[in-house]
């Protein structure tokens, strides 16, 4: 017997029914959907979890003129009532904003404007339906030519539908933010929004054409920043137990499609690697993942577990994650990837430049997005964030491990110029090189000890200084009377023959940063530190105090001859 094909990037519902693909079946969706009642509805799901496959499949169930026979065997024909009264019966208008973009504001907007010309040319009969009087079919020929005010275009469309037909119409609209974050990646989101709200709220709003409408996205953008006035809309997120089993594949589903397939003794890996995301009270798989993984194992049966969801897209959003961190962060990321958890508060409704200006809600931003998921709350409402599996963890692994490659190779001439501050002597080098950095990377430290700061700042100097590979680099040795804290030399003596001490202080006041390097260069001759080298005495012998506060720091210098 031949197998149903799988459904390898099939988003559209009619080509999954018609052309021996196999369908997890979601169509109680419409179900729930007509039940609540609710006038708009906005779904936020990461990507690769079926949106747009469940919004064509809206599109065809209630669309004038459907197929009623692609519904045949599916859980929603066993709702006879529901499927009479619904089943066929409204006109829709279906788009997405998936490619929207523009490296300028004008690119973006003709964009849009092509969507929707592209949907309007749908409806051509319009131009002549006697049911319009001639203005209103003048108005359809402008949607067509794209011509005309693009905010009210969806809104126009709708109203000619609703007077051709006498029925009120089904408005589907996917990936809604998508002309958001590329409007903010490329300097026109203000301009942007105000066209998405403009054009949302003309549709959705006060609308009397308007029988329902749903929208998907990835992120749930704040309702005061698009959705002003629109008290109509009911927002269901990952969070949210109502619809939580109509996205993604649950353990059921995905057991019944290895079956299928004779797959069944690679579930636990299939487990492993793709399974671990949590929707309301349901755990689920990604879809995209399972398909693609199926299919390898079809063809390879000992392949392992590829990284399929990292390939659909830049994963941007890893780097700007770690770009952000503070020591504190960083320090999270390897419990993460470690397999621990984190406790956040999440704020899961936010603008695009609030993502930006709050470095916290860059773990919300994750969150929603697929890259974390959630395994509860505990007493202070913080969701215990974890890496759903495997292959998110790998991806994880891999890019933080090339940014921080990349971040090496971009600070090199930095720390060069720090390696050759500290050799010549040039203490205002070392000074500026310090605050520069640190004003970039690290966190305040307002908490612990003076000794545990100081053990900070100390252990931020080491990693900096062991990055030159002609150095000897030794940590809080033995010297004269006491112990130094870094003591630098030349691992071969032939090519120069100097060393370098340095002190380190920590002061709880940016006053005092001043008097410390003062007191730590006195430190370094008054303990005998330079009688460390013995009787192999250099050259040379540099002497350093370096005073630090929170992201300041002063550092002082002199040169003492040696043998």
């Amino acid at each position: 017997m031949n197998k149903l094909k799988l459904p390898l990037g099939i988003e559209n519902f009619m080509d999954m029914r018609t052309r021996g693909y196999y369908y997890v079946d979601k169509t109680n969706l419409i179900r729930d959907l007509l039940y609540q009642g609710a006038l708009v509805t906005l779904f936020t799901r990461p990507r690769r979890f079926g949106k747009s496959l469940n919004m064509s499949m809206l599109r065809y169930f209630f669309e004038v003129g459907t197929d009623k026979s692609l519904f045949d065997g599916l859980d929603i024909s066993k709702e006879t009532a529901l499927c009479q009264q619904h089943m066929g019966q409204y006109p829709v208008i279906s788009i997405s904003l998936k490619g929207v973009e523009g490296w300028e504001y004008e690119d973006a907007r003709q964009g849009l404007w092509s969507i929707i010309g592209f949907e309007a040319r749908r409806f051509r009969f319009l131009e002549n339906s006697s049911r319009l009087s001639k203005t209103e079919q003048k108005l359809f020929c402008d949607l067509e030519m794209e011509k005309g005010k693009l905010e009210n275009s969806l809104r126009f469309l709708s109203q000619l539908l609703y007077e051709h037909y006498g029925k009120k119409v089904v408005i589907l609209i996917d990936e809604y933010d998508v002309p958001l974050d590329k409007a903010y990646q490329r300097g026109y989101y203000d301009q942007m929004i105000l066209l998405i709200r403009q054009m949302l709220n003309a549709a959705l709003k006060t609308n009397d054409a308007l029988q329902l409408a749903v929208l998907t996205g990835c992120l749930r953008i704040s309702k005061e920043s698009i959705f002003t006035g629109l008290n109509n809309l009911s927002v269901n997120t990952i969070v949210d137990a109502q619809y939580d089993e109509w996205f993604g594949f649950t353990d059921t589903e995905v057991r019944e499609i290895l079956h299928y397939y004779g797959l069944t003794e690679h579930y636990e890996l299939t487990k492993e690697w793709y399974d671990g995301y949590r929707f309301g009270q349901t755990n689920v798989y990604c879809p995209w993942d399972v398909i693609n993984w199926c299919n390898y194992l079809q063809h390879e049966p000992i392949i392992r577990p590829q990284n399929f969801w990292a390939n659909t897209s830049s994963n941007d959003m890893i780097v700007r994650f770690a770009e952000k961190a503070d020591l504190g962060t960083r320090e999270q990321i390897e419990s993460l990837i470690a397999g621990e958890s984190v406790y956040k508060e999440l704020q899961l409704d936010l603008t695009y430049p609030e993502i930006d200006e709050e470095p916290d809600h860059i773990w919300s931003v994750l969150f929603t997005t697929g890259y974390l998921t959630q395994r509860g709350m505990n007493d202070f409402g913080e969701y215990e964030l974890v890496i759903p599996n495997k292959e998110i963890r790998s991806i994880f692994i891999e890019k933080i491990d090339k940014w921080f490659s990349n971040k090496i190779k971009k600070d090199a001439d930095g720390l060069n110029r720090l390696i050759d501050a500290v050799e010549s002597g040039d203490s205002d080098e070392i000074q500026d090189y310090l605050n520069d950095c640190m004003a970039d990377s690290i966190s305040f430290l307002d908490g612990g000890a003076i000794e545990v700061r100081e053990n900070f700042y100390h252990g931020m100097l080491i990693g900096m200084l062991k990055t030159n590979r002609a150095w000897r680099i030794r940590s809080n040795r033995e010297a004269g009377s006491g112990r130094a804290d870094i003591i630098v030399e030349p691992v071969k003596k032939r090519q120069k023959n100097f060393a370098v001490i340095i002190e380190v202080k920590y002061t709880a006041n940016e006053r005092q940063l001043e008097q410390k390097a003062q007191e730590a260069l006195k430190q370094i001759t008054t303990k005998r530190y330079d009688e460390f080298f013995g009787i192999d005495v250099p050259s040379e012998i540099i002497h350093y105090g370096i005073a630090f506060y929170k992201k300041k720091c002063r550092v002082k210098m002199e040169r003492v001859q040696g043998a």
